[in-house]
Parts: structure tokens; C-alpha cells; sequence
């Protein structure tokens, strides 16, 4: 059973930050489509139009990618959406070039995005077999967040499994 693209927080906020109105409704437009995969994705990819640089639409977009198992268009989506917050949060793109002092790594929005994407980057290096990624990627998240707000251990307890099996 396929787990639905959740965008809302506890409390009921939205995740990463807060959504215009107008990109929230495609958002939850395509959480109610996703029985119609085409159509799902066709309006996270309106939602994108409408604001490319929204984060919780690239969450939602490569969440809906993996969840198809298209792997290669979950990568992607996750590294623009890493320059996205970049960009907006003013610390490099460059995943290896973070640093524990490039921001607030226990801060909401831009920062939470960028460890929650690191997370899904080493876990879809994992499934992709690039081990050597998904490791460098964990230590990265080690490094910056050694207090794993996201749950980036459970990746790491999977790699490890994985290369137990080999």
C-alpha cells in the first residue's frame, strides 16, 4: 500500500515552511490524486510553476518520484531543491561544502529542508547501489547534525545493513 505525500507537520503547519494558497491547493490537489499517478504529478509540476521555489513542492515532487521508483527524477528534484534552499538560506549547494557553522541546523524551514533531503539523497543512493554516496552523504549529516533531528540514523542503520549482506 503506497504511503500518501504528507506536507503538514504535527501541529498542522505546513513542513519547511509556509505555502502561497494558491500552490498549497495543487499540493493538495495532488495528495488527493495520487489513485491517478499522471495526474498527480502533473499538478505538483503546477505547483512548481506557480512557485519555484517553494520547498515543500520539491519535497512533495521527489517523495512522489520515489515513491514510483523512478529514482534517477527523485535525485534530481532533490539537488534542485537543495540550491533552492541554498539560495534561500544562504549557505553553499554544495552538500560537501556544509559545515556545522553554515547555519542554524536545528532550525525550521530552509535548514530542516536541506537535512530531510540530505536524508532521501542518501537513501536513494542506497537504492540506486551507490553505497560509497549514501555513506559520504550520512557523514555529511553527521557532521552537521549530530543530534539527527530527521532521522538520518535510520538511513545509516540501512546502509549498514546493506553492506552486512554483500
Amino acid at each position: 500500500m503506497e504511503r500518501p505525500i504528507e506536507l503538514r507537520i504535527s501541529d498542522g503547519r505546513m513542513a519547511f515552511g509556509d505555502v502561497p494558497e494558491h500552490i498549497d491547493e495543487r499540493l493538495q490537489a495532488a495528495v488527493a490524486a495520487r489513485g491517478e499517478p499522471q495526474r498527480c504529478e502533473e499538478l505538483l509540476w503546477e505547483a512548481h510553476r506557480l512557485g519555484p521555489r517553494v520547498l515543500p513542492v520539491f519535497y512533495a515532487l521527489y517523495k512522489f518520484y520515489f515513491s514510483k521508483l523512478r529514482l534517477n527524477d527523485a535525485e534530481r528534484v532533490a539537488l534542485i531543491g537543495l540550491d533552492a534552499a541554498a539560495a534561500q538560506g544562504g549557505y553553499p549547494s554544495d552538500w560537501r561544502a556544509l559545515a556545522p557553522d553554515s547555519t542554524d541546523w536545528e532550525a525550521s524551514g530552509t535548514a530542516r529542508f536541506t537535512l530531510f533531503t540530505l536524508k532521501a539523497l542518501a537513501f536513494i543512493s542506497l537504492r540506486r547501489g551507490n553505497a560509497a554516496q549514501a555513506a559520504a552523504i550520512l557523514a555529511k549529516l553527521a557532521e552537521i547534525n549530530p543530534a539527527d533531528h530527521v532521522g538520518w540514523r535510520v538511513v545509516e542503520a540501512l546502509a549498514r545493513d546493506d553492506g552486512e549482506e554483500e
